[in-house]
């Protein structure tokens, strides 16, 4: 990885700056949009920043549609954050069929609602949230273009010598997270053939901003003096911000035959390589634990890479950003990825 000398956001008002500024793609996609945009899920990890960059896009071309953040927001700083940036907020359970008729109409739709954790234990939260949610919304946002959110888990484990699953390949979801979340999809592409509605599937993997993500996970580990697991050998990580950028311009590419975009980094990363890099940057010593396998989940993102360009952030400026945000006490979100799991029990 190349090294570089930029600075890191000193503060998280200067990271949400950085991870909510559109480019002119972004510009591009949603002047094409013919009304409101909603975000539902707007409250979580990646909402926010996208609502927020979403009004700066419509801002800065002069457009009077609103951007509309759906949450229960159980964080009332978040909502705050993105009132203040232009955004407006609808409070509404999105796991309760009876709220979607009082739901804001929409010329466009970003929809990021799911249920990872805990996926495991409570089975039927999880494909309540991950499949019948997803039907839900399909069916009161008919016809309207749909970003729809989804992972890598979709795709099996690979072997690090080949690269990543691309767009093409077959799926294969280990474990009920991943069953769940190719369950949305499914949704989606019912109602892209019976309502001829518009759609992205956005496959994450995995996007890492310095208040969470792969790199934030192990970074934590080596400054806390604890062992890194290498077993899952490898990963893929993009700055979010790309990855909001990437998400918010694939609304141009969304159609009714369903777009499928892989959203990576185009490196493999090796857990082993980048624990060693935060240690030394660190001045840590480093523990090691596991023997890495010979394949894990890695996603090939040259397609959108052409369509987009390449991230704006590498991943060696963002491991940079990681190790000084951690070590001056920046905060984390305290939800970490559990990339290191291998039969997809989260």
């Amino acid at each position: 990885m190349t090294t570089t000398t930029s600075a890191s956001p000193s503060d998280e008002q200067e990271l949400e700056e950085l991870l909510s500024r559109p480019d002119d793609s972004v510009r591009t996609a949603l002047a094409g949009v013919d009304g409101d945009l909603v975000v539902l899920g707007a409250g979580g990890k990646v909402g926010p920043t996208l609502a927020m960059m979403a009004a700066r896009a419509l801002d800065s071309i002069g457009s009077s549609a609103r951007v509309i953040g759906v949450s229960q927001w159980s964080d009332p700083a978040v909502r705050e954050r993105l009132e203040n940036a232009g955004v407006t907020t609808v409070r509404a359970d999105l796991a309760d069929p009876d709220v979607y008729q009082t739901l804001p109409d929409a010329a466009a739709v970003a929809f990021l609602v799911g249920n990872k954790f805990g996926s495991a234990t409570d089975t039927s939260k999880t494909w309540w949230m991950n499949a019948a949610v997803p039907a839900l919304a399909a069916s009161r946002y008919r016809s309207v273009p749909s970003l729809v959110y989804s992972t890598g888990n979709v795709y099996p484990l690979r072997p690090t010598s080949t690269g990543g699953a691309r767009e093409s390949d077959p799926v294969g979801p280990v474990g009920l997270y991943a069953q769940s979340c190719l369950a949305r999809e499914e949704m989606y592409r019912r109602a892209a053939a019976t309502w001829a509605t518009p759609v992205t599937l956005f496959r994450l993997n995995y996007a890492a901003e310095l208040r969470y993500g792969v790199l934030s996970d192990i970074a934590g580990k080596v400054l806390a003096g604890e062992p890194v697991d290498v077993t899952m050998p490898a990963f893929n990580v993009i700055w979010q911000g790309d990855a909001n950028r990437w998400a918010l311009s694939s609304f141009a590419i969304a159609s009714a035959d369903v777009t499928v975009l892989n959203a990576a980094g185009p490196e493999t990363l090796s857990v082993r390589a980048v624990a060693s890099d935060i240690a030394q940057l660190a001045g840590r010593e480093l523990e090691i634990t596991g023997v890495e396998a010979s394949d894990a989940l890695l996603s090939d993102a040259r397609y959108c890479h052409r369509l987009f360009g390449y991230p704006t952030v590498t991943a060696q400026q963002l491991l940079e950003w990681t190790v000084e945000w951690q070590q001056s006490g920046g905060r984390s979100l305290g939800k970490p990825t559990k990339f290191e799991q291998r039969t997809g029990r989260f």
